[in-house]
């Protein structure tokens, strides 16, 4: 349950384990603020304040007359900004005393209690600068007014802004440190990315931490055998191949010296079948040769590809949508798709080309209303030399490397070839490409 509300980047991750301690801690260091120096500061001050109110009504009662009244009560005004009126004859209700849920009331409320033990009400809500204070006397009532600010330790304001402004800061200064840290991992991202869809990864370079650039260093050298895998591999099979043309010639010239012999006449047919498989190998090689990757448009290399089955094969549809700009090797692309379409040519009557995006893949997928393949093989096919026809027949199929080749040419741009049933009855060859 708690994961699906963790941010799901590394960077949101990092930013909340810096987060997360930062504002207990700032929950804690309020909380003990709170109890300990708040609480006891406001009680400090309501108690001096009621002191002060206590005192006046004691030197009131020692010193009467009208004249040492007014000179005890301008002296605490003077000194102790206590404003004090006695209204004489006056009576307080006798209602319970209304007490606020804030510190202060409940503070004020135990000290006059404390130190006055006559008869009050408190207001400290209804003026927004002042607090009052109405005491019962046997002669009437004091009213005494102090100032808000008497009560309160500006303390308390300075902790707060001085907490948050140093949690502003210091959560600017994670971001910015943790975006220059995860940058070079989404470099890193990005070059993996690219060069499993087949795409150069030029200008990077190992940077960041110890451990990214450990990391980044290992990839380096892991493209580099790679490559040099494909290319030796590539190379190879070019060589070979074209080794195995003269061969394959001076053996042809033999057999057309023989005749119409039955024996020459399956020797032809597995002649004509090794030269198939030189062609594949050749194709293959030239495919994985050094192609650039360029942006390409996948309607226009899908138009090229019909055009060429125009004569001497079924009718092709073709429907593209607009825009279907990836980064490709175009004649790799190509031979891909014309592998499909042959396979297709071979056992249907018509072929039905379609190109669309589906989220940020490209799809191709190629129907047609052959017989297709079962179910349990077509995965089977994709494996070299596989052949559905037993009796390997040149004339009812290839040499079982078309789809083979196909598929090595899509995944070498990070995308895959699926085979399904088709609408039309027969095969659908489902082409994914990456953007």
């Amino acid at each position: 349950m708690l994961k699906r509300f963790l941010p799901r980047s590394l960077y949101g991750r990092s930013l909340l384990i810096i987060i997360s301690p930062l504002i207990l801690l700032q929950i804690v260091s309020t909380w003990i603020f709170y109890d300990r120096h708040w609480e006891t500061v406001t009680r400090r001050l309501a108690t001096a304040v009621a002191g002060e109110i206590a005192t006046a009504i004691e030197n009131r009662r020692n010193f009467g007359g009208i004249e040492n009244q007014g000179l005890i009560f301008e002296t605490m005004r003077a000194n102790l900004e206590l404003q004090l009126v006695f209204l004489p004859k006056d009576i307080l209700p006798n209602v319970a005393p209304e007490i606020g849920s804030g510190i202060l009331d409940r503070r004020l409320f135990d000290a006059l209690k404390e130190r006055v033990h006559r008869p009050f009400h408190l207001d400290t809500w209804s003026d927004p600068r002042d607090v009052h204070i109405k005491i019962q006397l046997t002669d009437g009532v004091l009213d005494a007014v102090v100032s808000r600010e008497r009560l309160f330790s500006s303390t308390t304001y300075i902790f707060v802004m001085w907490m948050v402004g140093t949690s502003l800061v210091l959560f600017a200064v994670a971001m910015i440190f943790m975006r220059n840290q995860i940058r070079p991992i989404r470099r890193l991202a990005d070059a993996v990315e690219n060069f499993g869809k087949g795409r150069d990864v030029p200008g990077f370079r190992p940077e960041g931490a110890t451990e990214i650039r450990r990391a980044a260093a290992a990839f380096n050298l892991m493209r580099e055998r790679i490559q040099r895998t494909i290319s030796q591999r590539t190379e190879m099979l070019a060589g070979v191949s074209h080794d195995l043309r003269t061969p394959l010639t001076r053996m042809k010239l033999q057999l057309a010296m023989l005749g119409d012999t039955k024996a020459a006449e399956e020797l032809r047919s597995d002649v004509l079948e090794m030269e198939k498989m030189v062609e594949e190998y050749l194709a293959f090689s030239r495919g994985e040769g050094g192609e650039e990757v360029v942006n390409s448009d996948i309607g226009d290399l899908l138009r090229e590809v019909v055009i060429g089955f125009r004569h001497g094969g079924p009718p092709i549809e073709l429907d593209t949508a607009q825009s279907l700009v990836v980064p490709v090797r175009p004649n790799a692309f190509k031979r891909s798709v014309t592998n499909l379409v042959n396979n297709a040519a071979i056992h249907a009557d018509r072929i039905a080309i379609s190109a669309a995006w589906q989220g940020n893949m490209i799809v191709v997928i190629v129907d047609d209303d052959g017989p297709g393949i079962p179910e349990n093989e077509r995965e089977e096919v994709f494996k070299p030399f596989y052949r559905l026809d037993s009796s390997r027949n040149p004339e009812t199929g290839g040499t079982g490397l078309g789809l083979t080749i196909a598929r090595d040419l899509i995944r070498g741009h990070g995308g895959d070839i699926l085979l399904e049933q088709s609408p039309e009855g027969g095969l659908r060859a489902k082409l994914r490409l990456p953007a």
